[in-house]
């Protein structure tokens, strides 16, 4: 029998009915940022590319400016890149994600201690 995992916290960041940022829309724009295309992104994480479409086109229109910046294809492909508000937003939420994780440390142990494993 293998160990339990410890408990965490997901962080999810929500602001009205049209915005919500959390680990599955950082991870979509981390595989993006490192495949250089929505499409190797996407199929890296086992999501269909007009999901992960999508989901960058609702951070697009939410942020004060594109986080994802495109090629349309040419001879060389198509391509995309996370612009600098792109790169700051996945900074600034993996920032939170510790320091919450670091406040959250002592109710999480005493949570673990409630669970039956």
């Amino acid at each position: 029998m293998t160990a339990p995992r410890p408990l965490h916290c997901r962080l999810r960041i929500t602001g009205g009915e049209n915005f919500a940022l959390g680990p599955g829309k950082i991870a979509l724009l981390e595989a993006i940022d490192q495949a250089g295309s929505i499409s190797s992104g996407a199929r890296a994480l086992g999501m269909s590319y007009r999901r992960a479409w999508l989901l960058v086109d609702e951070m697009n229109r939410a942020f004060r400016a594109p986080v994802l910046g495109t090629a349309t294809g040419g001879a060389q492909g198509g391509g995309a890149q996370l612009t600098e508000l792109g790169r700051e937003v996945i900074r600034r939420y993996r920032d939170l994600e510790q320091i919450t994780a670091q406040a959250g440390k002592a109710e999480l142990s005493a949570l673990a201690r409630l669970v039956g494993r």
